[in-house]
This record gives C-alpha cells, structure tokens and sequence, in this order.
C-alpha cells in the first residue's frame, strides 16, 4: 500500500504542469510521513538533492507549512475526521 502510494507521488512530478497543484488527503500517519518528505523533499528518504551551484532539485513548493486538520466544528460534527490531513504542494 505505502509502495503505490510512494509509486504514485513520483508520476505526479511528471504529469503536473507547473504552477498546478499536488493535494493528498492522508488518514494515517504512516501515509501522511511519504507525502509530506516527497512535497518538503522530492523524495522519501534523506536530504534535497542539489545541483552543482547549490540549487535544491525537488518538484514541489509546499503551499502550507503544516498540513490542514479539520476545525473544531468539523469534529463535533464528524469525529473521524480527527485523523485526516491534508497536504498541498504546489509543482515548480
């Protein structure tokens, strides 16, 4: 499952126009841990690779700092919504 999902992430940096958008919605913290180091990143493990002037190479811009959790008022209304995150990257 997390293999597809890493599988997955890859094809988006070759599909996506610049300028578009890459949105996951995760519900578990072992699926939120790939998609937020691939958007951070451009990859799953260790550092952002960089180009011979000291450029980061990645894909994404990450439009949000910290992924979005559901409010207060979402909870009271869905309490499984508790565990759901949203990550947004933006393709450069």
């Amino acid at each position: 499952e997390i293999d597809v999902l890493e599988s997955f992430l890859e094809q988006t940096a070759s599909v996506i126009k610049p300028g578009g958008r890459l949105v996951v919605m995760s519900y578990h913290s072992l699926e939120d841990r790939p998609v937020k180091s691939f958007i951070a990143k451009g990859k799953f493990r260790g550092e952002v690779e960089k180009d011979f002037f000291g450029n980061e190479q990645k894909p994404f811009k990450a439009i949000t700092r910290k992924a979005v959790i559901a409010s207060d008022e979402e909870l009271a209304i869905n309490s499984r919504a508790r565990s759901a995150k949203l990550r947004i990257g933006e393709k450069l």
